[in-house]
């Protein structure tokens, strides 16, 4: 995956969307690395429920989508 610019929120993070996502604001994820773990969330919903995986989690489930 790769990345557009970074958004920054007042949580702190810096929030990454693909550069698969098109500029119509359809269903897109957010991403944020942590040291530990991979945040992601609704881009239209930023204050929302955020989902936290461990980096070896994200690997596996990039690995899926890849096959």
């Amino acid at each position: 995956m790769t990345s557009t610019a970074a958004q920054r929120f007042s949580d702190g993070m810096n929030w990454f969307k693909s550069s698969y996502s098109g500029s119509a604001g359809g269903d897109c994820l957010e991403v944020a690395t942590c040291p530990h773990a991979i945040r992601i969330r609704d881009s239209k919903n930023p204050g929302g429920p955020i989902l936290t995986l461990s980096a070896a989690a994200w690997s596996a489930f990039l690995a899926d989508v890849a096959n």
